[in-house]
Parts: structure tokens; sequence; C-alpha cells
């Protein structure tokens, strides 16, 4: 009942907004530093405080408080921005020179299921067309509903912006520009808006609607009803124009009034009061100071249009337009259709004067638009003052009163009708000014005997004053200050001063309108805050009733806030406050806030409520408050509840057991015993789950307080039904009720007697019950006794009257029963809910049989649709509670660890066909299992079911490590989970579901290239080619393909391997990242080959399902998916193979190619198409320049080859011995002859000192003669090594080189063994290397004799040695 500050919108995306506004600044380093350093300079103007309003105020003000230091960081920005808010709060717009934001109104559930507003960035660009021009003044203007079955919301709201340039133009919200106007050539200094108000009473002239329109030394004003219908019309036209692809037309200008301000040096702001009319006295006041004594009056007072400005000179001016001085102006373009109307004044019915078709228009020259000449208009008079100089003006909702604020810092109130200052504040620099009007409530005055008295008004002035960062409410006229509020010192007061536009006396019958007063908006947090005030603060009345009670109320308050007041004193003081207060809805208040407090004990509560009602039912029947009898009423009856409740809790006396036959109780054993082994292993992993921090007043176990159990439980009449709120919420009151009858502390049968008394109905106990035992499943399961109090809870529960319909058919299904299993199938809780099923089946069981007995009178078994729903239910709860233990196994350390996924039976019908694979896959990835280890346990699936007991053999070997055994109870887990799943988790389906988790975390993380090779492992593992094809297709045109072209591109530009930094910044991977990218795109599109050779073999598999899970419905599965792609085109896949191929072995050995100049054009233009696409491929021939350059590009990877393996050799490893093959089956591929790759390769590792490797090689060459003379040089090479080279040459070597044939001699000294890559290699190896050269060369080659020379050299070498 006093002053608050609510906030109802946040606004979302402000950096976002910032940063598009202000990028020009911030790309400009040199202001952020001169801001930096304003902002650390020590300012002391916000030293003013509430106490001293006067205070000195002429600095910057900028925070300079610690605590606000984020505030200020990213606040001040807003004050440079020309900001608007819709009168509605749907609209916002934010503008900075050429650009603009457009904040559209959006709904969303917080995280306590409630709704709530927010305003987001639904449109951003740049509004200017003119060089030069800015944003200079912007309104949001709503524009009404013409529908019948409107209610008050608008149908769509106008952004009228004024630029700089002299331009009006009006925009829809999605920013199309509807309409644009020239008016005067001045910058647009103000755009404000009058709509259509009810008037209050008979004397009040109605106000049309009207749009004003500020430049420095006019006004333009223009009539609101024919701007509503143009800009309808223009919209509807720009509509059509749009859905029909053809140019808008451009309609003709709209009809203005325009006044020249005359007699003021200076104005900047403006309002326009509307049409007055003045009184006889005044007119003939007017008239003899205007016109002197012998001036003449007409009979009639003129109507007067009121226009009052801001400036300097005077500092206030008042002007005058008497209606019909001025006809509207229509510019050149318009007087020149104007012979085809009827009048050459606007036709509001049409809408505008009619269209210019495109045929007429004239030529299409840029210029600018003519601009009428104004009408001149004198100030009538004014507030001078000369030093002092206004800045903005606030006109009241009732057009009487003004606020205006000036540099001195003052906020002066001006009465309008009179033209005279009657109030002024000081001390409020920079202030931001807004009204707001309350009316008066329907039963706030005493009951007239004589005619109904009309309901008063309120009119209250907000002030907002920066530099102190406060927000005041003042009574007006003369009244006081009615509230006060700390808030940011970078706000804004959006004030609108308006409603709909298009609303008048006719079509606002009945209408509510939707729109805030004054909003505040903190820029720190984006909170959008309105100011409420009630009627009384307006009241002056120091003895009236209503002050008194405020009065009692905020001395009630008081008492309730302090923590050390004894519940007698407590009680004593409250009860005489209650009874002391007269206004009814002030007592219900004060009883609302007492009842809400959390100190004050129950027993107090229940006294006070009840002296209360029993004072209330002493007074006389008809001057009792109906809703606060009812209050009273209500709550004691829900307070006399909850201590009946804590009192049965609290007396220790333990359940009896009444409803339970011993019958039963061996079935729920025998259920139970066949599920224990999964119930104590899921327990074991969720019980030893990270520990958790938790508070005692969260916990299950902390009592309910009072107010708690007030706030959650409502009482309508005779029934008490429980409040729909958050989950916890009801767990908390569950376990008020229920907890100690399930542990066996309470009296179970007396709290449900007590239960049934007070009227709630069965449904609403049994969900409190069952939201208890789903969410406390940990101290369920430790309690072996608390499923037997639950199968003797719920028999109760289902006795009330209520719960199970009597006229129940059995072959139907029971409303009661399906509550139950939908909130098992729903929960998370696995363990929990399946023992919940179980006792609700055998129960439903017995519920059944007496039924049938009673109805059939028969022996025979009752069967019916319920228990065949619970068998499918149970069934489901078990697959499910085998599914949540495997995954609550935790993952193995140094593995990231993350939240345990929890599923239930309605996911996993929602998730679709692939969803148990789906979470099996994700638990795969989360436990690191290479593919391999996951074959392991697959495996172990097939020996287990022709195993009877699997786990036997693993139990004996106790010399395991623990990861194996670790190993072995996840792969255990796994079995038994694909053992109730027979079909959902076949292999198949498993493999292709991790593969794509895989590839999935690849794309999240691609440094992490061991995820990609092991989804193409997983891929390899899959043995249905129909679903291989698919699943590799989907990776490649999801995730692959624009990676792949990103490298193959980068290495096209760079012609090498690129650098580490090249490969981040154009693919998104580093250089071995990459590497190993390409190896599995290679190794993917491999699969996909031989998948697509394989498919004709193979009939496609048929997908099936369990039957218990035969109702999935949701996504289409994975499998599903993959069986739905097309096929793919063989030679294009090769083609890409073949570029893959490429690209890796030149990132492998660090080679310089552009890989893409190795095709002709046709190839180049086949690269990244979809590969079920059939191109145009190359074929024929290649160009012999193509084809060297890839021979030579392959006999640099053998050689690259080589060396690696040379240092293979040296070093510890073996080196990857797959290179020779693939570039032979490359060489095929790419028209090299192979025989030149092979006889390049076997000089290669004679050269590298690999004799062995080479002469396997050898044998696999087939023109031999060309080899012979390669390998002729290559020994000469060695031998010129030996004999000239050495560091120490031998006298027996020198003695041999002597010996030497002259021409071998010359031969060996021209030969340079710089050129080999191991010169010193064991005579040994030389001298069988020549023998291989004699024996390949033919007798009549011409280096035969050069080779036998040789021959004989090394021999004498041999010796030598």
């Amino acid at each position: 009942m006093s002053c608050c500050l609510l906030e109802f919108c946040r606004v979302q995306e402000l950096k976002a907004v910032r940063e598009f506004l202000f990028q020009n600044q911030q790309n400009n380093p040199s202001l952020g530093d001169k801001k930096t350093e304003n902002e650390l300079a020590w300012d002391d103007s916000d030293w003013g405080s509430w106490d001293n309003p006067e205070a000195k105020e002429d600095g910057s003000g900028t925070t300079t408080g610690v605590e606000e230091d984020s505030a200020a960081g990213s606040a001040p920005w807003l004050q440079d921005c020309v900001v608007s808010l819709s009168p509605c709060s749907d609209l916002m717009v934010v503008a900075k020179d050429h650009k603009a934001v457009f904040l559209s109104a959006k709904w969303r559930t917080d995280d306590g299921g409630r709704e709530e507003m927010t305003l987001a960035v639904s449109w951003s660009g740049t509004l200017s067309t003119e060089e030069g021009e800015s944003v200079s003044s912007v309104i949001c203007i709503p524009l009404a509903s013409q529908k019948r079955s409107s209610t008050g919301r608008p149908d769509w709201t106008c952004i009228v912006v004024g630029f700089s340039s002299g331009y009006v133009r009006f925009y829809t919200e999605s920013g199309v520009l509807l309409l644009a106007q020239l008016l005067n050539e001045d910058p647009v200094l103000r755009l404000k808006c009058r709509t259509y108000e009810i008037p209050r009473h008979p004397g009040v002239t109605e106000q049309h609607e009207e749009l004003s329109i500020l430049y420095p030394a006019a006004l333009v004003t223009i009539d609101g009803f024919s701007l509503f219908q143009s800009l309808r019309a223009c919209r509807n036209q720009v509509a059509r124009a749009a859905a029909a692809g053809s140019e808008v037309v451009h309609p003709p200008p709209l009809a203005y009034k325009k006044w020249g301000l005359q007699d003021m040096d200076t104005i900047v702001d403006h309002s326009s009061v509307g049409i007055m009319t003045l009184c006889v006295f005044d007119q003939m006041k007017n008239a003899s100071i205007l016109g002197g004594f012998h001036a003449s009056v007409k009979g009639s007072p003129p109507a007067m249009s009121q226009y009052i400005t801001v400036g300097g000179g005077p500092y206030t001016g008042f002007y005058y337009a008497i209606e019909g001085s001025s006809q509207p102006l229509l510019s050149h373009v318009a007087l020149a259709v104007a012979s085809k109307l009827t009048s050459a004044l606007f036709s509001a019915a049409s809408g505008w004067l009619g269209w210019k078709k495109q045929s007429e228009e004239e030529p299409t020259q840029k210029q600018k638009p003519k601009v009428e000449p104004a009408t001149p208009m004198a100030v009538r008079f004014g507030l001078p003052d000369s030093r002092r100089h206004g800045e903005f003006i606030c006109l009241s909702p009732c057009n009487t009163l003004a606020g205006v604020t000036d540099d001195f810092g003052r906020v002066t109130l001006l009465d309008v009708g009179r033209g005279i200052a009657i109030r002024m504040w000081k001390g409020y620099r920079d202030a931001q000014l807004g009204w707001v009007q309350v009316s008066e409530g329907r039963g706030e005055r005493e009951s007239s005997p004589s005619a109904p008295l009309l309901r008063r008004h309120a009119q209250f002035l907000v002030i907002y004053a920066p530099r102190r960062g406060i927000l005041e409410v003042w009574g007006t006229q003369q009244g006081p200050r009615v509230g006060a509020f700390t808030v940011g010192k970078h706000c804004r007061l959006l004030y609108a001063g308006y409603r709909l536009m298009g609303v008048n006396s006719v079509t606002s019958q009945g209408w509510l309108l939707h729109t805030q007063q004054v909003c505040l908006f903190d820029p720190a947090t984006g909170a959008l805050r309105t100011v409420t005030v009630p009627f009384h603060l307006a009241l002056s009345d120091k003895k009236s009733e209503r002050a008194k009670d405020m009065h009692l109320l905020k001395r009630l308050t008081t008492l309730l806030k302090s923590r050390e007041v004894e519940p007698d004193i407590l009680e004593s003081e409250a009860q005489s406050v209650l009874l002391d207060i007269k206004h009814p809805a002030v007592k219900k208040q004060a009883l609302e806030s007492l009842l809400a407090n959390k100190n004050a004990p129950v027993s107090c509560l229940t006294n006070i409520t009840r002296v209360l009602l029993a004072s209330l039912k002493g007074q006389d029947p008809e001057a009792v408050d109906e809703g606060l009898f009812q209050l009273c009423s209500s709550q004691l009856k829900l307070l006399q509840l909850y201590t009946d409740i804590q009192q049965l809790h609290s007396t220790g006396e333990a359940t009896t057991d009444t409803h339970t036959e011993p019958t039963e109780v061996a079935g729920i054993a025998e259920e139970l015993a066949r599920v224990s082994p999964t119930l104590q292993r899921y327990a074991e992993l969720t019980s030893g789950s990270r520990p958790s921090v938790s508070f005692a007043l969260d916990s299950p176990d902390a009592s309910l307080p009072v107010r708690s159990f007030l706030s959650q439980m409502e009482c309508e009449g005779e029934e008490i039904r429980v409040v729909p709120g958050p989950n916890a919420d009801w767990t908390q009151l569950g376990s008020f009720l229920f907890w100690g009858c399930l542990t066996g502390e309470s009296p179970l049968q007396k709290v449900c007697n007590t239960l049934q008394k007070t009227g709630i109905s069965p449904q609403q106990l049994l969900s409190l019950l069952l939201s208890v035992w789903l969410h406390r499943e940990k101290e369920v399961l430790k309690k072996t006794e608390a499923v037997r109090h639950l199968h003797t809870l719920l028999t109760a529960l289902s006795s009330m009257k209520g719960a199970v319909e009597e006229s129940w058919d059995m072959q139907c299904v029971s409303p009661w029963w399906q509550q139950v299993r939908s909130a098992c199938v729903q929960s998370h809780s696995s363990a929990a809910a399946l023992l919940a099923a179980i006792v609700a089946h055998r129960a439903a069981k017995a519920n059944i049989t007496i039924l049938a007995e009673t109805k059939f009178q028969s022996e025979w078994e009752a069967v019916s649709l319920e228990l065949e729903q619970w068998a499918v239910c149970v069934r489901q709860l078990e697959d499910v509670l085998s599914l949540q233990t495997l995954l609550c196994v935790p993952p193995p350390q140094g593995t990231p660890g993350s939240a345990t996924p929890h599923c239930s039976v309605k996911a996993l019908l929602e998730g679709g066909r692939g969803g148990i694979a789906d979470s099996v896959a994700k638990w795969v990835f989360r436990q690191d299992l290479a593919p391999e280890r996951l074959k392991d346990m697959l495996q172990r699936r097939g020996e287990a079911e022709s195993m009877e007991q699997p786990s036997q053999p693993e139990q004996g070997k106790g010399e395991k490590s623990q990861e194996d055994a670790a190993f072995n109870r996840a792969a255990e887990l796994l079995v038994s989970v694909c053992q109730r799943f027979p079909d959902s988790l076949s292999p198949d389906l498993l493999f292709a579901h991790c593969c794509w988790e895989y590839v999935v975390q690849w794309n999240k993380d691609p440094e992490e290239g061991r995820y990609l090779c092991w989804a193409v492992k997983h891929l390899k593992l899959v043995s249905s080619p129909h679903i291989q094809l698919g699943i590799s297709s989907m990776m490649w045109n999801t995730f692959i393909v624009k990676c792949f072209s990103a490298a193959a591109f980068l290495i096209e530009k760079v012609g090498k391997a690129p650098k580490d930094r090249l490969c981040r910044r154009d693919v998104g991977m580093g250089d071995c990242a990459m590497t190993t990218f390409l190896g599995s795109c290679v190794q993917l599109l491999q699969i996909l080959m031989e998948a697509d050779s394989g498919v004709e073999e193979v009939t496609p598999p048929e997908l099936c399902v369990e039957e218990v899970w035969g109702e999935a419905e949701g996504p289409a599965s994975l499998a599903e998916l993959a069986l739905e792609q097309k096929g793919v085109h063989y030679p294009l896949v090769q083609h890409h193979y073949l570029l893959a191929s490429l690209l890796h072995t030149a990132m492998t050995f660090s080679l310089r190619v552009k890989p893409l100049s190795l095709f002709d054009s046709k190839g180049k233009n086949a690269f990244f198409r979809e590969l079920s696409s059939i191109q145009l491929m190359p074929s024929g021939d290649m160009d012999p320049g193509l084809v060297s350059l890839r021979q030579e590009f392959l006999l640099r990877v053998l050689t690259g080859w080589v060396t690696t393996q040379r240092e293979a050799v040296e070093g510890p490893g073996s080196g990857d011995k797959t290179w020779p093959s693939l570039c032979l089956d490359l060489g095929l591929l790419l028209q090299v002859n192979p025989d030149i790759l092979r006889r390049h390769l076997v000089c290669e590792l004679y050269n590298q000192g690999l004799d062995p490797r080479a002469e396997q090689v050898m044998f696999e060459v087939e023109d031999k003669d060309v080899l012979g003379s390669q390998l002729l040089v290559l020994t000469g090479q060695r031998l010129s090594y030996s004999l000239l080279h050495t560091q120490t040459q031998t006298r027996p070597a020198m003695e041999l080189l002597a010996r030497l044939p002259p021409t071998l001699c010359t031969w060996l000294k021209a030969m340079d063994p710089s050129e080999l890559g191991c010169p010193s290699v064991p005579l040994s190896q030389t001298s069988r290397l020549v023998s291989r050269l004699i024996e390949i060369l033919p007798e009549n080659h011409g280096q035969y004799s050069l080779a036998l020379h040789l021959l004989e050299a090394v021999e004498d070498l041999q010796r030598e040695d």
C-alpha cells in the first residue's frame, strides 16, 4: 500500500546492441584511452544527498564508487543514444547517429515455471538515406486494431524517426520504410504525440489525436486520424508489393500544419496541450489587452490550440493558434493530383490522395522536395528569465500541469491554463521527468446517499536525478514526496505521454488499455521497472482512517521483522494491531503478511486467526468484507490441519498394518527377489557417486515451515487442494504428510483418516505420495520396510471415496492407476519407479479381483486391460533400470567427468527407436572405450547367450588387475542390457551410433583427431553395407566435406604442407590434427567405396524393436536415416578418395604440391559435389604435362617414405610399410607408369643402404635394362666414395686404384658420392649389388664391360680388406 518500483520486463542482448551502435568508437582506441583517463580522475560531483538536495552539482556525473565499477563500465553509453519505448512496452528503439536497433517483446518461462516478458533484438540496421544525416528523435506509436474483437492490444507499432536533415520517416517493427517526408530543412529537435483520452467529465474538451514535430524555428503538426489511415494503407501496400514481388508505389505526402514560432531566441522542446476554449471573461480580457479599449469581442469564444515551448528568451513561451486560421499544407506533388478529388483537403476515408502509377512518374532525377513556408505565429506571453534556459517539458496526462527542467538544476511546475509557475524544486541537474495518473479505487470513498460520485484522479510527478542516482515521486500540486528509490546513475526514465493511436469514443468502449505510464530502464542490468503509486497517497487528511491503518500496518511489519520478539508478545501485539485496523483491504494485507512470516509459531498464528474470525462473526454480516472472512476461515482450517498432522508425526506411534494380505506380501517379496541383483548394483553405483553440497533447510527431512504449508495449500469452501508448484515444493509437502508413514514411525491409518476428513482429493494425495517416493530414492532403497508401507498407503488411498470409480469397467483403463503409471514412466528415479510399479501392480490386481468377485460372483481370475498395461509398464521399468545402472558406471580416471545422464520410460519412448542405442553410445564415449574393446564386450554377449552363467568364469580369476575387474563389470552390465534390448542394441546399430557419437564429439573439438579415427573404426565394424553406406554418406555431408574442402584449398593456395597457424585459421585445427583428419577421410571414402560395392550382394536389414518398446515415437533413428540415404556415384567417390590420399601424403611427408593442379578442369569441377550426383569425370588419356607432374609428386612421396624407413631402422620404430603399395595404386589411378615408380623405389632403397628391401622390390621391375643403368651409377658412387672420398685412404686402396683400367678410373672420378643417402655401405652389399647388375644387364649392353670391371674392382677391394 505504498509506492513501489516493480520490474516487469528485462532487455536481452544489451552488449550486442552496444557493440552494434558503437563499433566505430570501439575501432578507435584513442577514444577509449581518453575515456579511461577521465573515469580514473577524482570526481566529487556526486556528493549531494537527499538531506542536502541543493548541493552544488557541476561535475560530469561519472561513477566513483568501487561497487559501481561494473555498471560504469557498461552503462554510460546509453546517455549518448536516442531511446524510445512504446507505451505498450512491447517495442523499444535505441538509435545512435545513423544506426538503430529495434527490440521486440518475447515471452519465456523462467526456472520457476513463471512466464516473463523480455525484449530481444528483432531488427538492427542503418536508417539514414541522405549523406551525413543522423537520427535526432524517435517515438514508437502503437496503432489500434480495427477488429471488433480487439480488447485494447495494438495491431502493430509504427516507429517515427526524425533526422538532422529535417526528414521525418515512418517504419514498421521490422525496419521497412513506409513513408518519408521533408517538412523543414532544419534538424528535427523533438517528436511528440497526443492520443485520444476519454473525457473525465462533460466540461472537458475532447482532444484530437496529433503528431507534432519541433524544428529550431518551426512547429509542424499532423492530424492523428489522417496519419493513422495513411500508415495503415502504407503498410497494406508494402505487404501487397512484397507478396507480389513488385515495386512499392510511393504514397503522396501527408497533410500538415506548419507554424513559424516567433519572438523566442532559442527553442529546444515543446508540448502540444490541445484545443482549449476560453471563458467569456478571459476572452474579453485578452481582447482588451491585445486590441485596446475599443476592441470588438466576438459572440462565441474561438477554439484555440495551445503550444508551450521551452528554451531561452523567454524561458517558456505560450503560443495560441486559433482554429481555422491556417489551412493544412499540401506539397506540390499532392496539389498536382488535387483536381482528381472533390476537395484539396486530405480524404480521411480513402487513406490518401491517390496513387501515382509508374507510367505517370516524372523523370526520376534526384532533387530535394519543395519545402512549404510556415505560417507565422507570435508568442502570446512567456516566463521571461534572461539567464535561465529550459531543457525539457513534460505535460501531465490531464493537460493541466507541466514539468520543466532547466540548466540551473531546477524543476518547475507550470499551471498550463493560467500560464504561471506554481512550484519549484532545486538540486535536480540533468533531471528526467514523467507523470503517473492514478484512479481512485471503487470502494475507497464513503457511500453517498445522493448520486454516486465521480471517480477521483491524482497526478504524481516522477523525477529521476541521475547525478544522485535517485528516483522520487511527488504529489501535485503542493503535495509531499510520497516515494524515493535508490537506482543507478546511468538509467533512463522513459515516459511516453500518449497511448494507442486510432482510438475514439466509440471504439474504446470496453477496452482495457495495457499501457505503462513511467518506466525506468537500467542498462547495467537490462531491467525495465514501472512506478506504482496507490491513490491514497494523494490524500492529505491527517485523521483519515486509511492513514491510521497504514501506520498500524507499518508497525506490524516492523514487529515481524524483529527477530528477538517473544512469541507471547508477538501474539498479543499482532492481535491488537489486527483488531484495530478498520479498512478490510489493509486488514487482509496485514493478516497475509503475518501468515507469511517465518518466525511466528503455528500456535500464535492459529490463535490470532481464530480471534480475528470471531470478531468478524460478531459484526453485522452486511458490513463484513466477504474476502476477508473467507481468508480467515480458510487459513484457520489449514492451520488446524497442519497442527493435526504435526501432532500425529510427533506421537511416535508406529504403523499398524491392517490392509496388506499375506498372499500380497509374498507376491511382492517374490517380485523383489527377482529384481534384487539389479537393484543392489544400482544402489551401489548411485550411492558411490561423488559428494555434493546440500543445505539442511533444503533437505526433505527438514520440517516444513507453516508459511510454506499455507502457500502450497488453498481452501475453497469445504475442500482443500494443493496449489501446483515446483517439484521440490511437492516433495517437501509430501514428506511432511507421508514420510513418517513410509518409515513406519507414524500411525498410517490415522494420517489417512485426517487427510480424508479435510476433503483433499485422493488424486492430489496420490501425487504427493508418489512425489516423495520418487524423489527420495536413495533413502527408499536403504529402508527395506518402506515397500510394504507404500503398499499399505496405496491401498488406503485407493479405498478413499473418489479414488477408483465404482462404475469402472475392467476392460477400460482406470484413471487412478493410470496416474501412478504416468508418474513412474516420467520419473528419472528408475529403482524407486520400479518398486512403486511392482507395489501398484499388486494393489491394482487385488482391487480388480475384489471388483470381479462383487460383480460376477465367480472364481475365475479376472483378465483386464489394466493388468496388461501394468505388465508392460513393469517390464519397461525393469529395462530402464538395467540401462540406468549401466549409465551410472563411472568413467575411468583421467577422462573428463560429466554428470550422469538420467533416462526414463517416457524419455526413451519419445526419443524414437534409436534413443536406447544413442544412450549407450554416449556411455561408450564417456567410458573412452576403444572400438576393439567394445567389440570384445559384444563378443561376450554371444558367449553369454550360449552359456547359462556368463559371470562365473570371471569370478575365479583373482589375479586380474583392478582395471580388468572394472572392465569385466562394465562388460557384464553391457551384456545384460544388450540381452534386454536384443533388437535396439544389435551390434550393427550400436556400432553405428558409437560412430555417430564420436564424429559429433570430434566436430565439437576437431583437435581430438582420435575421435574421428575411432568413429571410422566403429564404422568398419558395422557388418551391413547398407547401414555403412548411409552412415558414411551422412558423415561426409554433415561434418567432413566442409573441412576437407577447406584443407584442399589451403594446401592449393600455399603450395606445400601449411604451417600450424594457417591450418587453425582456415580449417579450424592444428597441422597434426589436420594430418590425422585427412588420413581418416581416406579411410572413410575407402569404406564408402567398399560399402557401395557390397550393397547389391546383400539385402537391406530389417529394423525391429522389442515388443514392449513398440510404441516409441519420436525422431527417426540413425539406422532409418541411413537406409533412406541415396546411393553414391562410385567414380566420384573414387575421385575424392584420390584427392584425399594426395592431401594426406602431402601433409605426412611435408611435400611441396598444388594438389588440385594435378587434375584437369573436369576433375577440378567434380570435387566437393554431392556424392550421389552424376558429374562429368575425366576420361581417356590425360595430358602428358599433368601426368609428368603426378609422376614427380609420387616419386617424391616414395623418396620421403624411404627416408622415414632409414630413420626407423636407425631408431626404435619400425615405420609404416603400406605407402609403396598405396603409391602404386595411386599411380594406376593417376595414369602414371608403375614400373617407373618401382625403379625409383629400388634406387632410393639402395641409395639409403636398404639393400635387402631393394632386392625384394627388384623382382617386380619389368624394364631391367633401365634399372641396370641406374644402379650402375649408384654402384659407381659407392665405389668412388670407398676409394676416393674416405677420410683415411689406405695403401691397399691406393694401389688398387693404380691397377684399375684408365676408363674405369676416369669414370669413378666423375662420380659424385654426395648424392648417396647412406654412402658407407658394407662391401659385401656392394658386391652383391654388382652381381645383381651383371645378372640383369644383357651381354650386348653398352655398359656390360664396365659392370665386369666394377665386379673385379670390388672383389679386389674385398680381398685387400
